[in-house]
């Protein structure tokens, strides 16, 4: 499929260690962000600005002023280190994340912001991130901003044990549901081959899950131990 006319620039993708994407990839898909899913999709430039355990202030402060003023499409994903966070603060996501959508509106011809799963932590951040899910909601729709619907996204397949970083098959995902939510005319889907049934899932189950709960388990020992 060919890309919207309309669009011309880089794509961008603003975050934290969601938007850095996974270090390896999973059932045949490459290691990318769901942001530069979408920059291929469309055949544009990609500019990453994110950092592993960065807060929403933070993001605002120290990568909103590295945007440049020319993106096709900027995707924001922000506000997984902020509502687990024991000092969960909604007024200071909500501050910060309406600077990043005022900034990136005027930077980008189209801006989308992702939700945060539901079934996010292990332990779960519970309830708090119904409110995160809500403040993205009401800030997207102040900037005329796209929603990127992730609220029941979950699975083994789709996240670390962790429950908070997409596999590289979620991070595909959430660039299939930014396309659809964004209503463009491609699919990140048909750039790769995603390997499906009993034999792919046994696979990665033993070469790469099993190491993956493990050393899960260590973290939540050593946090449970501090």
């Amino acid at each position: 499929m060919s890309r919207p006319s309309t669009l011309a620039g880089p794509v961008l993708g603003l975050g934290d260690s969601i938007s850095c994407g996974p270090e390896e990839g999973a059932f045949g898909v490459p290691p990318r962000s769901w942001a530069q899913w979408l920059a291929e999709a469309l055949d544009l430039p990609f500019h990453k600005l994110a950092q592993s355990g960065a807060t929403t202030p933070w993001i605002a402060d120290a990568l909103l002023p590295r945007a440049r003023e020319d993106y096709a499409l900027a995707c924001v994903g922000v506000g997984t280190n902020d509502v687990r966070a024991v000092d969960w603060d909604p007024r200071s996501f909500e501050a910060a994340l309406r600077r990043i959508l005022e900034g990136l509106t005027a930077r980008a011809a189209r801006v989308c912001v992702a939700t945060v799963p539901l079934d996010l932590g292990r332990p779960p951040a519970g309830a708090k991130v119904a409110e995160l899910n809500a403040i993205v909601r009401s800030a997207a729709a102040a900037r005329n901003a796209v929603v990127v619907d992730l609220d029941d996204l979950r699975g083994w397949r789709t996240f670390f044990p962790d429950a908070v970083h997409p596999t590289a098959l979620g991070q595909l995902e959430i660039a299939r549901r930014a396309a659809e939510a964004l209503a463009l005319d491609v699919s990140p889907m048909a750039l790769t081959s995603v390997q499906r049934g009993v034999r792919a899932d046994a696979r990665y189950a033993l070469t790469r899950q099993v190491a993956h709960l493990a050393r899960d388990w260590r973290r939540r020992t050593v946090e449970r131990n501090v």
